[in-house]
């Protein structure tokens, strides 16, 4: 399976996503409209809603958090989130985990 969300690069994978700040849970939802939809507990001030993307698609994939950084919009809902590594293998445990989400 491919997903749109994501776009390989030759340092890792950039994830789009649609945050949803206030959640009762942190959790990822899977994909809508062509983006990760993530559900956040965190409020959407003072960059706590970004801190807990990072920290969220981290633990969801399973790496270290300094292998995560967003690298656009930052003041937005919809984000995108760059994973350092291999990118064939990340787009291997993406596509597993939205298998199983």
């Amino acid at each position: 399976m491919t997903c749109a969300c994501y776009q390989e690069k030759s340092d890792g994978l950039v994830l789009d996503v649609r945050v949803q700040p206030r959640a009762s849970a942190n959790r990822v939802e899977g994909v809508v409209d062509g983006r990760l939809k993530l559900r956040l507990t965190a409020p959407p001030v003072e960059n706590a809603a970004n801190g807990a993307v990072v920290e969220l698609i981290a633990s969801w994939l399973g790496v270290p958090r300094s292998r995560v950084k967003l690298v656009g919009g930052e003041k937005s809902r919809e984000k995108r989130v760059h994973v350092a590594g291999d990118g064939k293998a990340l787009r291997a445990l993406v596509d597993e985990r939205l298998a199983g989400a």
